[in-house]
């Protein structure tokens, strides 16, 4: 029998255990995540006005409660305090890493230091309750703000900065960063990107969001959108349908509300520029389209005051100690999903997802990406089996001073979301701390008994 260490429980790691048990009738899958609670992004990187995606957890969810799969949250692998790659190498036939692009790409310009610059994600994990997010502050005395990048996430954290408390209650959001974007003073948010409209990678879904926000108007430069040398009839159909939607935006009169989100293209970000000791103002330069599909400096700027900037130019992969790591790229080396030692495939190690691609596609892009990498784990498992696979690795994580949480420490996690939501007069409210977590994880189950 085949004993599987999936090491990430997001949509690709629940996919990869997927594939696994519905081709192998016998396979058994250990699905390990530093965190107590499932579903990486899913739950930590989906807006919380998103329910239709956020839906998603109920189909991960089926995955995990499958009888030949074992959730097993609080297992850190690699770095202090870890299970080090080799020693859970040695636990299970054979691992799959499924870790993600757990950082952000940087401006890399002069001021990004200063505080009030942060990433996206570390916005998004902070209105998303990730237990390593905190409120840092970012909506301290911020009057205008600055989201660089022209994807679904920039799109997410704008419309985010701009909706009203009464749109957000009915969410999960946890209640100190509902209460702080409530009390916000926030009046405007320029999302800025260095290229045209036609080069944007939100979708139209996404951008059309930003125009229905309550007592909030959506202005487009009319110059932004004539600069674009793409005709629409050359384009893709998404990028023609967002097309339409900026051209209705640019011909709407001015409103009278003093509420605005500003979509600006063409601009480059030079510098943050400083103000009391923190951001207050960034400088662009503008651009010009270069006939090869990039754009170039026109030695022209301008400056944009802004008292938050969140930077929204990309995840990256961060090297997971044990295993190689390609820094151009942001990924483990494979091939066909089988981890690459010095030029050769590595026994038994194997990665899914954006560690092994990038981070590229949409959460369905997971799907065929396991299954090209359960399909090489298995043609390689059909070599004789290991005979030193302890029967369940659960024992080792004891002993090394790891205390798993199991499946019943997860549903235990939801009930006390409920439970708060009920006390609160809202719906499921999300946990936002380590110890809160755990405690009501672990109360839920006997010391040291993980459920068999």
């Amino acid at each position: 029998m085949l004993r599987v260490a999936v090491v990430g429980s997001g949509p690709s790691g629940c996919y990869t255990a997927q594939q696994l048990v519905q081709q192998d009738p016998e396979v058994r899958v250990d699905v390990l995540d530093r965190l107590p609670c499932p579903y990486g992004l899913v739950r930590y990187g989906v807006a919380p006005d998103h329910e239709k995606i956020k839906s998603l957890q109920a189909s991960l969810r089926t995955v995990l409660e499958h009888e030949r799969v074992r959730f097993l949250g609080g297992v850190r692998v690699g770095g202090p305090g870890g299970v080090p790659v080799k020693v859970l190498r040695g636990l299970y036939d054979a691992v799959v890493y499924c870790v993600g692009a757990a950082t952000d790409r940087h401006l890399g310009i002069p001021g990004e230091e200063l505080p009030g610059c942060w990433s996206a994600t570390e916005f998004v994990a902070w209105y998303s309750a990730h237990p390593d997010a905190a409120d840092a502050g970012f909506l301290r005395d911020v009057r205008s703000a600055v989201v660089i990048g022209a994807g679904n996430v920039a799109v997410d954290v704008t419309r985010m900065l701009m909706r009203g408390a009464a749109e957000l209650r009915p969410t999960d959001m946890p209640q100190g960063a509902l209460d702080t974007l409530a009390e916000s003073g926030v009046g405007e948010v320029r999302m800025v990107a260095r290229r045209g409209p036609a080069q944007a990678r939100f979708t139209t879904k996404e951008l059309r969001e930003l125009g229905t926000l309550p007592g909030t108007q959506v202005l487009v430069e009319p110059g932004d959108l004539a600069l674009d040398p793409a005709g629409p009839e050359t384009l893709p159909a998404v990028q023609r349908r967002n097309l339409e939607v900026l051209r209705g935006w640019a011909e709407q009169p001015p409103s009278g509300i003093d509420r605005h989100i500003r979509l600006r293209f063409f601009l480059r970000p030079v510098e943050l520029l400083a103000d009391g000791g923190r951001v207050g103002a960034v400088r662009f330069e503008r651009t010009a389209p270069d006939g090869r599909g990039g754009v170039t400096g026109t030695g022209r700027y301008e400056e944009v005051p802004a008292q938050l900037v969140l930077r929204s130019v990309g995840y990256r992969g961060v090297p997971l100690e044990g295993l190689p790591f390609d820094e151009a790229s942001g990924t483990v080396p494979h091939l066909a999903g089988r981890v690459v030692r010095d030029g050769v495939a590595s026994p038994g190690e194997y990665v899914a997802g954006w560690i092994k691609r990038g981070p590229s596609g949409v959460i369905g892009t997971n799907r065929p990406c396991a299954k090209e990498t359960v399909a090489s784990l298995l043609a390689d498992a059909s070599e004789p089996a290991r005979s030193d696979v302890p029967e369940d690795a659960v024992p080792a994580l004891l002993a090394a001073g790891i205390e798993p949480v199991v499946w019943d420490g997860w549903l235990a996690i939801e009930r006390a979301e409920a439970e708060l939501g009920a006390r609160l007069g809202r719906g499921v409210v999300k946990l936002a701390d380590w110890d809160t977590l755990l405690a009501v994880a672990r109360s839920s189950q006997p010391p040291s008994q993980p459920r068999p």
